[in-house]
């Protein structure tokens, strides 16, 4: 049995609301898959906290790498723009390929392991800087996006009705999962052991990857969980409230229908800016930390603190904008991102430890709030069927945005110095705020309570 075919013995109908979206309602998810869809919520945090590694904690071995495989700074740097230029785009291709069928979750999974696998053995024994490219910044890139994609959008197709919280809980294992590797690069890792640490490292993630997504399932196209009834405001409070905040899209818009409405490109630009700020704070708060004198010990405890804070404000984000909603949360997160980027900057000229450790978790609670915002912004928009392929448009904007922030702030701070990089990058911050003010739901001018259909269209599927 395919990830959506569905037992003959399980009935199931279609019903129509008066804004002609279809729900498949009847089936519940234990019919589906033989479990309850709470695993399509932890198996997804366990595939992406296996792929945060390489994003999070890779500049933790910066100096490591350095003197290993006598690659420069910038080549370094530029290494971490490449892999986040492939991670993101890969996305929209893997939603097309996903919402046609012909890559299944399983096998994108799979794929992602062997990427990551491959990644950190080309770190290990790249003869030279090109096959280091090649493997980690393209393979492991290209492996990572396709983990991420599937991960992210699983949830909302077995979510569809609260979806905001369970997105950010399943994007938080990006940066959750890199939590001991930061250490395990800044303290362990050195010249006689960095081949077998590395090579190590992707085996295990490898594995755990690929057990997580060896279990993964869709449900099938417009499934509606039968406890709430899409076409009447439910009893149960917590639903109605993130109903009427976050109402559902008008339909499901098909990629080319959402690549036609304005808001669609204004949320990539958006995520473009946002992106761009947290890929420049992975990439330079550690070198920053340490110019400005802190102790590795110290650099690596507000790297691992921000990769937590990162992780949580994923989570905490997606159930803050469930109750307040998505818009009002993003334009919040903005302010908070950009005004982080000054308080990083002042604390490291000041010299404060305790100033900088507390600057360095804002800038990531900002920095990781975004995504599940824009993931779960992206399904309320344009509806949960298309929503991997859609959500893949808007995401491409991290093609730009690894490279800016990681391979063009090297630019900026060989330049203009810190400084104008971080004044640069906390006015950019600001600057989104004001651009969220104007997110709209296409359809739909303001987030109204959802009133139910007198005359819903009942359609039997047997």
């Amino acid at each position: 049995m395919s990830s959506i075919d569905l037992p003959a013995s399980v009935p199931f109908r279609e019903v129509t609301d008066r804004n002609g979206r279809r729900y498949r309602i009847g089936e519940t998810d234990v019919d589906l898959m033989g479990r309850t869809r709470t695993w399509m919520v932890i198996l997804p945090w366990v595939g992406m906290m296996g792929i945060s590694s390489a994003e999070y904690a890779f500049t933790s071995a910066e100096d490591t790498l350095h003197e290993a495989q006598l690659w420069s700074s910038g080549h370094i740097f530029w290494l971490l723009g490449v892999w986040v230029f492939f991670q993101a785009a890969v996305a929209f291709p893997a939603g097309q390929l996903r919402e046609s069928g012909r890559l299944p979750a399983r096998t994108a999974m799979l794929i992602g392991a062997a990427g990551t696998l491959v990644g950190y053995l080309a770190l290990a024994f790249a003869p030279n800087v090109v096959v280091a490219y090649l493997g980690f910044g393209m393979c492991s890139g290209i492996g990572a996006g396709l983990v991420y994609a599937t991960c992210v959008n699983m949830v909302g197709k077995w979510y569809p009705e609260r979806k905001g919280g369970k997105t950010g809980f399943v994007n938080g294992g990006f940066a959750y999962g890199s939590v001991p590797f930061v250490f395990l690069f800044t303290s362990v890792l050195d010249l006689s052991n960095y081949r077998v640490l590395l090579s190590s490292v992707g085996i295990g993630l490898c594995l755990v990857v690929a057990s997580a997504g060896w279990f993964f399932r869709d449900p099938p196209k417009n499934w509606w969980p039968p406890h709430v009834n899409p076409l009447k405001a439910t009893q149960d409070r917590r639903i109605r409230r993130a109903l009427e905040k976050n109402p559902p899209a008008i339909k499901q818009y098909t990629p080319r229908e959402a690549a036609r409405t304005p808001v669609l490109w204004m949320m990539w630009f958006c995520l473009l800016c946002t992106a761009g700020i947290n890929i420049f704070g992975i990439a330079f708060q550690v070198p920053f930390g340490k110019d400005m004198g802190f102790a590795g010990g110290i650099v690596a405890t507000a790297m691992s603190l921000k990769a937590i804070v990162n992780g949580t404000g994923r989570g905490v984000i997606g159930w803050i904008s469930d109750r307040y909603g998505r818009r009002h949360t993003l334009i919040i997160v903005c302010i908070v991102l950009g005004t982080a980027q000054f308080g990083v900057l002042v604390s490291g000229q000041l010299h404060s430890m305790p100033f900088f450790l507390f600057c360095s978790m804002v800038s990531g609670f900002g920095g990781g709030a975004i995504f599940p915002l824009f993931a779960a912004m992206t399904a309320d928009y344009f509806g949960e069927n298309n929503n991997a392929t859609n959500y893949g448009m808007v995401y491409s904007s991290k093609l730009i945005s690894g490279l800016v922030g990681s391979g063009l702030g090297a630019v900026v701070v060989g330049e203009w110095d810190y400084h104008g990089a971080f004044v640069l990058a906390g006015s950019v911050g600001l600057a989104s705020a004001v651009l969220a003010l104007f997110l709209k739901a296409p359809g739909r001018p303001s987030a109204r309570r959802i009133v139910p259909n007198p005359h819903p269209l009942g359609e039997e599927m047997a």
